[in-house]
């Protein structure tokens, strides 16, 4: 899933490595235990929230690897953490990031899961339904909230989004 956002390429991706504010327009982030950022890699352990799916999910740690100016690409972090989510699945995602006429950013967000043939029965549907408009409102409000800071710079950090109460492409294999 793709669209065009009104600022710089490292403009949004600064925005998504800041995980506690992307977490503002992506609510497939639950409750954050740590990030950890070392350069171009950042790390972080969160409860995954899948959406329509309405069951506890065990912490999981990522990693995020930044090539600036281009691109995140995000997976789980390597054995022995995350043994519990890689007996359900598999998951990359990326945002890739160019830049377009008029100083303005083509972003493609991906992300893939790739089910153990076990629960496939039961993610693959809901998710197939689901995640593609929680990707579409994701990419959506980061735009909203991204222009707007480069129509009043750094006016509306930490405010809710419009409907928000205050407070803290898709691919199957």
């Amino acid at each position: 899933m793709a669209c065009t956002v009104g600022c710089a390429p490292e403009t949004y991706l600064e925005f998504v490595l800041d995980v506690e504010r992307y977490r503002e327009v992506d609510d497939k982030i639950g409750p954050i235990a740590w990030v950890r950022r070392q350069g171009d890699l950042t790390e972080l352990k969160f409860r995954p929230r899948l959406p329509g799916m309405n069951m506890p999910e065990p912490y999981a740690v990522s990693q995020m690897r930044l090539t600036p100016g281009q691109r995140i690409d995000v997976r789980l972090a390597p054995l022995p953490r995350n043994l519990a989510n890689r007996l359900v699945s598999k998951f990359t995602a990326s945002f890739a990031c160019e830049p377009v006429a008029g100083g303005q950013t083509r972003v493609t967000r991906m992300i893939s899961f790739r089910f153990n043939p076990l629960v496939r029965w039961l993610f693959e549907p809901t998710l197939r339904r689901t995640l593609p408009e929680s990707v579409e409102r994701e990419l959506r409000l980061a735009k909203e909230i991204l222009e707007r800071n480069e129509r009043e710079p750094g006016k509306h950090r930490g405010q809710p989004m419009p409907g928000q109460a205050s407070g803290p492409g898709l691919g199957f294999r």
